[in-house]
């Protein structure tokens, strides 16, 4: 799928650090990295993804944007709401649902934590992100500006510097690689 926001298939990605695919591992103990950790994390998020498909691909058609790179966000962000309480705030109550929208930046919707209204906040942050790393690099490709806007969905586009180092500043170093590499995992399931 092309869109405004680009494609897919064509962003790079070295998939998921060492420390985001600890979260993984599996019966011999064995534990992960890279795009191998990303799939194997979102294909245990896929269960529970699939209760959110239908949101999720409604939400897709409103923005414009890509369906996986939704699910991806939900897989990383909150494990298809496996990580959170049943009031779908994190641990702390600063980030809430399944996107975990932050409320130190943003005003949280009235919808609940699961419904398509989140589901539709986070992705308009995306996209309004989206178009502040496209001015931001203007010279950059479409590709490179969703890869941006994906880490900066983490950690802010003011902490990106350039391309290379587009992670640098996220989570475990590893957010948007890790997002791409589950988004393309969700991708090849019909999302």
């Amino acid at each position: 799928m092309t869109s405004k926001y680009g494609d897919l298939s064509k962003i790079p990605t070295s998939g998921a650090s060492y420390n985001t695919g600890k979260q993984y591992v599996d019966g011999s103990g064995k534990t992960y990295k890279g795009i191998k950790a990303s799939e194997k994390l979102a294909g245990e998020d896929q269960h529970r993804m699939i209760e959110y498909k239908g949101k999720i691909q409604s939400v897709a058609e409103d923005t414009d944007m890509d369906p996986a790179i939704i699910a991806g966000i939900i897989s990383r962000e909150s494990r298809a709401g496996n990580v959170l309480g049943s009031d779908f705030w994190d641990a702390e109550h600063l980030a809430f649902g399944l996107m975990q929208v932050d409320r130190r930046h943003h005003q949280i919707c009235a919808g609940a934590g699961d419904s398509e209204e989140h589901i539709s906040q986070g992705t308009k942050i995306l996209c309004a992100i989206f178009d502040d790393v496209e001015k931001k690099f203007p010279t950059w490709t479409t590709e490179q500006h969703m890869k941006g806007a994906i880490a900066a969905y983490n950690q802010g586009y003011h902490k990106i510097k350039n391309f290379a180092t587009v992670d640098s500043h996220t989570t475990f170093q590893d957010y948007s690689n890790d997002v791409v590499a589950r988004a393309k995992y969700f991708k090849r399931r019909g999302y």
